[in-house]
């Protein structure tokens, strides 16, 4: 146990993120010199509110099944190298995950039950900005090689923790990627102020260094196609995601200035590393309008701010979240509550129990204005409430209401993969799919989900190749595609 008064002595505590005045006027993180850094004066002391319990209900709330416990205490001791240790053990990546992260962790911390919880996400945030600052962080080439080729198609959370996994294990692991370069939407669609490119460029040389090959701007299923890797490599792990964006079928969706969100946030990020985009879709000086009201709307918001908005709303059609934990979603549960996310403090007008009627349109055939109405889940739907419309101004509209599932046109096609119910790829226990050979993670197999997911399927579906290539494996033992953590 770290401190055995921890818990009662010492009050829950934050870093402090940089003013808003401030942050709005750039790109960077937004906490000062980076979360690890700005934790640096608090985190042991908070480290030591864990409790060491007997079961530690954090590990169940934590898809990677993260020593937490473990890596608090070693926090508190100030041995920073072993605590590296420990959460290198179950995660990849967690400079990831510590600054994108739900933390679902934190709702089953015991200390939730009558006290506020551990700040597990901030200790492991901390944990690896030191590593890398001390040095701590180096490649593991593999002692010798297989013989095995794999190839790994998508390059975000799920495919470069299998890459990094399988690479480690001895086999030769190419990953292929059809953006200019490596990262998935770590790269093009998380906005630089909840986590700049330095932490993925990074990653990726360490990478590179233990032996793992990245092909970018290939974009398999039409360079190559799916039938093209299955005779070449030993293995394919389909790490693709799920981007087949939710779309709104109502009037007026043909209007100029109607976009998905993933169409706007990587025009965004590239121009935030300095990149020209033309014809870049741009909020400075329009009335922005966001529908949906999760992390790629929050991630809208923030970016709109910074380009300079004249004003941003968010609808979601869901009410809005009590402030405290639901009744029916007791410990140690993930609760739905209010949460304000950094680009939520920003500014901007959240709307909820609304729904879109249409969209109306100025003389040159662009989105002018949103005609919405309250609405009501009852019998099993939303109704709308008579009376109760009304117009809002809009010169951008940005979609931002989840994923669908994996695109299956071409390189799911020419493999000829089963689908489930919801339109994901479908896997066995090993994570392999009706395909022998071939293997599905993240959100491509589970559907849209966490970060922390995606690499937990990652490593799960690297021990199901190993084992398929070689008859065994000394990866650590896959959780099953279904599982579900307490938490989540």
């Amino acid at each position: 146990m770290a401190d055995p008064k921890g818990f009662l002595t010492t009050p829950r505590e934050v870093a402090e993120r940089r003013p808003v005045d401030e942050r709005v006027k750039d790109w960077k993180e937004v906490y000062p010199g980076g979360p690890g850094k700005a934790l640096l004066p608090i985190i042991t002391k908070q480290a030591g509110r864990c409790m060491d319990c007997g079961i530690p209900f954090c590990h169940s709330g934590c898809p990677l099944g993260n020593l937490i416990p473990e890596w608090n205490d070693l926090v508190w001791r100030d041995d920073w190298s072993g605590a590296i240790e420990r959460l290198h053990a179950t995660n990849n990546f967690p400079e990831f995950t510590g600054r994108l992260c739900p933390a679902p962790c934190e709702p089953a911390c015991v200390l939730g039950i009558n006290q506020e919880p551990v700040t597990i996400k901030n200790v492991e945030v901390a944990i690896i900005d030191k590593a890398w600052e001390a040095g701590d962080v180096k490649p593991q080439p593999p002692e010798w090689l297989t013989g095995k080729t794999i190839a790994v198609v998508g390059s975000g959370p799920a495919g470069l923790a299998a890459a990094q996994q399988l690479t480690r294990a001895g086999h030769t692991v190419a990953v292929y990627e059809r953006a200019d370069a490596p990262g998935g939407l770590l790269r093009y669609g998380i906005p630089e102020f909840k986590m700049e490119k330095e932490q993925v460029d990074r990653r990726i040389q360490q990478m590179k260094e233990e032996g793992t090959v990245f092909r970018s701007g290939v974009n398999v299923g039409v360079d190559v196609t799916g039938t093209q890797l299955k005779q070449r490599y030993d293995a394919v792990v389909i790490a693709t995601g799920a981007t087949a964006a939710r779309d709104l079928p109502v009037p007026g969706r043909e209007h100029g200035g109607i976009h998905q969100a993933m169409e706007y946030l990587p025009q965004s990020n590239r121009v935030a590393l300095g990149e020209t985009v033309d014809d870049q879709i741009v909020a400075t000086g329009k009335d922005v309008v966001i529908i949906g009201g999760g992390d790629t709307g929050a991630d809208c918001l923030g970016t709109a701010h910074r380009q300079g908005a004249r004003s941003v709303t968010q609808l979601e059609i869901m009410p809005r979240p009590g402030d405290d934990r639901p009744t029916g979603q007791p410990w140690p549960t993930y609760p739905m509550i209010y949460r304000v996310a950094s680009a939520h403090e920003e500014g901007g007008e959240r709307v909820y129990s609304v729904s879109t009627v249409n969209f109306e349109a100025d003389a040159d055939g662009n989105v002018a204005g949103l005609n919405l109405v309250e609405v009501e889940f009852k019998d099993g739907r939303f109704s709308p409430i008579e009376g109760t419309e009304r117009t809002i101004p809009a010169q951008l509209v940005l979609l931002a209401m989840g994923f669908l599932g994996p695109e299956r046109e071409g390189f799911l096609e020419q493999l000829g993969v089963d689908l489930d119910e919801r339109g994901n790829v479908k896997r066995d226990k090993s994570y392999q799919t009706s395909v022998e050979g071939v293997f599905a993670c993240g959100d491509a197999g589970r559907g849209q989900s966490l970060i922390v997911w995606a690499i937990a399927e990652g490593r799960s579906c690297a021990n199901g190749v190993d084992t398929h290539l070689t008859g065994s494996s000394t990866l650590p033992t896959p959780i099953p595609p279904t599982a579900r953590p307490l938490a989540v």
